[in-house]
């Protein structure tokens, strides 16, 4: 069972204080596990993907242009890691794989499943920002495809606690994801 990291659109403007759809404190006080999972990971050598929302300044075609305010927008400081996983992935020479994505799902209209299909991933961890939107929606497409999931719930968070809820209970049930790191 070979193994990659998806971290997904954990930076500044989904989870800095300023951000521009930020998820406020619920993003930030998952820094030191998102963190810690993503060294773990780079250190070990696992493949380790950060998929990071990237957006054109003013595309009204985009389908969130009517659904958010503009976020991630390319050159901006938005789409730099948030805080001391900014820091640590900063200092790295390589040991991962950016990768820009404009949908919800890391997977659409991205060549990460090429990439994981290159090197016989076949499990996927995912951890990131937000449980009910990127993540879902990344996790769905995973289970499409046949990979089996792994889902950091304390390394997951979103805007809202009833979706983030409503989320970790459907990988574990309707994807047959494995849910770990869950308080009780």
């Amino acid at each position: 069972m070979k193994e990659a990291l998806i971290l997904v659109d954990y930076t500044n403007d989904f989870v800095a204080e300023d951000g521009r759809l930020t998820c406020g404190e619920r993003g930030r006080s998952i820094e030191e596990a998102i963190t810690n999972l993503a060294r773990s990971f780079i250190d070990s050598g696992t493949y380790t993907v950060f998929a990071v929302d990237a957006h054109e300044e003013g595309d009204p075609f985009h389908p969130e242009a009517n659904l958010f305010p503009p976020h991630n927008i390319l050159g901006t400081k938005g789409r730099n890691l948030y805080g001391i996983l900014g820091d640590y992935v900063e200092n790295l020479d390589g040991g991962y794989y950016w990768m820009n994505k404009t949908r919800y799902s890391a997977f659409a209209g991205t060549d990460l499943e090429l990439k994981l299909r290159e090197r016989g991933i076949t499990t996927l961890h995912l951890a990131g920002v937000c449980t009910d939107i990127c993540i879902l929606h990344t996790a769905v497409d995973a289970f499409n495809k046949g990979f089996h999931i792994v889902v950091h719930a304390n390394a997951v968070e979103s805007f809202n606690p009833t979706g983030h809820q409503w989320a970790l209970e459907h990988f574990k049930q309707t994807l047959g994801a494995e849910v770990r790191g869950e308080s009780s």
